[in-house]
């Protein structure tokens, strides 16, 4: 397998690719936080001649391992262009001067030539939910658009290109924990150590042998902190409701998008959304209580739902520290969630299944009522 590495462009080699892939002139490159690609906010001093396009872009450098898929990434570009089609907010792709959504380039790296998949999206705006105090209305909103996602994607999206979603061995897969579990060996021993061993049990035990169970379709698979952008809504703070109401302004990074279970969508959720907040169990019953308004989950979904987050959590802290060796410059930014991830996989462990079921689970029925 090869050797993952993050793009290292530097800023004149951004405004190069800028001016002679899109014809635009930049007045200003700024490096973006990115996990294993390389991100820049662009902003530019005149607009291609074939269109009529905003002057601030993301400009996306795809690491050289996932550059040689070029179906995969046109799919899940092209996803994004069907869900902002559909009135999601979501990217999409600022076509070359020779009309191409994506284009593979030879990359000078010191003495090397990488081939990096180099893709133009427009910026969207807002802040990541990690910087806010968010209450249960906002909870309910993001399960909710969510499962009106990835409903849209499984009823409408088709391409030729849809098929590679089904991606074997996607190391993010909740399907595919157990691939992971050799990254144990480089977890320092201790409890963490013992809880996601444990966790990888059983998984191996519960779920993997019952996947078949659950529903399946194509899901966004990755809704971080730094994935889901929010701006507030005018005129919905009162005595009853100190906090402002968000809507979600930005879904991004569609790279973990795969063809998956819809369950698995709904823990990855609960994880993120649960891991930035100050009430982390708290937080579960407005995000099920949300999606389940558009996807109804099994009782066999349902009663996987708490070890799935704690899947997501392990995964997550394994992926993570093993990236760290890789890649220790980067640290701050792998290590952002899992840092908090930590506690948060303690405190579900030590209440237990039965216990944080009850609060999930009677939150999401007070909706009903």
């Amino acid at each position: 397998m090869s050797t993952m590495e993050k793009p290292t462009l530097n800023e004149d080699q951004v405004v190069e690719l800028v001016k002679r892939l899109y014809g635009l002139r930049v007045s200003s490159v700024q490096p973006m936080p990115s996990y294993i690609d390389q991100n820049f906010h662009v902003l530019v001093s005149e607009s291609q001649e074939t269109g009529d396009h905003s002057k601030s872009y993301v400009f996306k450098v795809m690491n050289s391992v996932d550059s040689q898929d070029a179906d995969l990434i046109e799919a899940q570009t092209r996803a994004m262009m069907f869900l902002n089609e559909k009135g999601f907010p979501s990217p999409i792709p600022i076509p070359t001067t020779d009309g191409r959504i994506m284009s593979l380039e030879s990359i000078e790296r010191g003495n090397e030539c990488t081939q990096n998949m180099i893709r133009m999206l427009t910026y969207l705006p807002g802040v990541p939910f990690a910087k806010l105090t968010l209450d249960h209305r906002t909870f309910y909103r993001i399960g909710r658009t969510f499962a009106q996602m990835d409903k849209a994607l499984h009823e409408g999206f088709r391409h030729p290109t849809a098929k590679c979603l089904h991606r074997e061995g996607f190391r993010w897969d909740l399907s595919n924990l157990h691939l992971v579990e050799q990254y144990l060996c480089e977890l320092k021993e201790g409890d963490t150590h013992s809880i996601v061993r444990q966790v990888v049990q059983e998984f191996k035990e519960k779920i993997l042998p019952n996947l078949s169970h659950f529903r399946k379709g194509i899901i966004h698979g990755d809704c971080n902190e730094n994935n889901i952008l929010l701006e507030p809504m005018e005129g919905r703070r009162g005595p009853t409701h100190p906090h402002p109401e968000f809507r979600i302004s930005a879904i991004l990074d569609f790279g973990d998008m795969n063809y998956g279970c819809f369950v698995h969508e709904l823990a990855i959720s609960i994880t993120y959304l649960t891991i930035m907040d100050s009430d982390p169990i708290g937080v579960g019953g407005h995000v099920i209580a949300g999606f389940e308004s558009v996807i109804p989950l099994s009782e066999q979904e349902r009663g996987s739902l708490f070890l799935l987050v704690l899947c997501r959590l392990s995964q997550s802290l394994l992926i993570a520290g093993h990236s760290v060796l890789l890649d220790p410059e980067n640290e701050d930014y792998i290590m952002t969630s899992v840092r908090k991830g930590w506690r948060c996989l303690h405190q579900l462990w030590d209440l237990g299944k039965e216990a944080v079921e009850k609060i999930w689970f009677d939150t999401a029925s007070s909706y009903q009522r």
